[in-house]
């Protein structure tokens, strides 16, 4: 009954390995129970067709499993996402497809993605509004292209002015609620509305904006920079992760590499 050549144990291998990156990769969403339901029914399948070999049931399984293909994709399409944006961005795979890049004549560093003429508007805004405890929320684009987001709020398309920044993130200026998004070496829309993040281990002080920021984030390459309105503290996020209390000089850092 269990007469498993080299090729099965290769095949149950392999099987293995994709569902516990699939484990960790779900474990850091609210789907992993969901998860746990989809390998419990796995197992009921392979029970009932390969081993008690039960025609019937089997048939019926076997319909069910190929119809929840598609209902997986359904399910985990942000977890899917996610995961093959991962692997696209992977240390590794970026110096693979650097042979496949034209090379970049800028004269900027390798690990520099800003030069210090464009985010010095970015940088010295921050810290202004940090000290006034102005609330903002900047999102700079890097290679993923945030199209989707910039519809949903007001097009600018204007030169990056620490005085622009500041005017726009103005408590009663009508463009200070949602998101500045950065692209392009200009200030491209405001007030633009981001996914936010539900993860459980944002520190409860954090509101709505460090949770767009963490939202953005995840889904894309972008850097986000928040200022709080309550604290004034500032708070940097790329990849799903963040870094509070931010000074000038780190800061600085950041803006300029445009990741951690």
């Amino acid at each position: 009954m269990f007469d498993f050549g080299l090729k099965d144990l290769i095949d149950i291998f392999l099987v293995a390995i994709v569902l516990f990156f699939g484990y960790k990769l779900m474990k850091k969403s609210r789907s992993v129970n969901i998860f746990y339901g989809v390998l419990v029914f796995i197992s009921i399948w392979i029970l009932v067709s390969k081993v008690l070999e039960m025609k019937l049931l089997g048939s019926i399984l076997n319909q069910l499993v190929s119809v929840g293909a598609i209902a997986i994709i359904v399910l985990f399409q942000e977890e899917i996402r996610h995961f093959f944006y991962a692997l696209g961005t992977h240390e590794r795979v970026n110096r693979l497809m650097k042979f496949f890049k034209p090379k970049n004549n800028s004269t900027l560093d390798e690990d520099s993605r800003y030069d210090r003429d464009t985010i010095m508007p970015i940088l010295m805004a921050c810290l202004n509004m940090s000290k006034q405890k102005t609330g903002a929320l900047i999102v700079l684009q890097n290679d993923l292209p945030l199209g989707d987001f910039i519809r949903t709020g007001e097009r600018i398309d204007a030169k990056i002015s620490q005085r622009l920044i500041e005017n726009i993130f103005f408590k009663n200026s009508p463009l200070h609620d949602g998101a500045m998004i950065i692209s392009g070496g200009q200030i491209t829309a405001a007030s633009c509305i981001l996914p936010i993040s539900h993860d459980l281990d944002i520190p409860k002080e954090f509101g709505l904006r460090h949770r767009a920021a963490r939202g953005i984030s995840k889904e894309t390459d972008a850097l986000a920079i928040v200022v709080s309105e309550e604290t004034g503290g500032i708070t940097a996020s790329y990849n799903n992760e963040y870094l509070p209390h931010m000074d000038a000089e780190r800061l600085e850092r950041i803006l300029i590499k445009g990741k951690f």
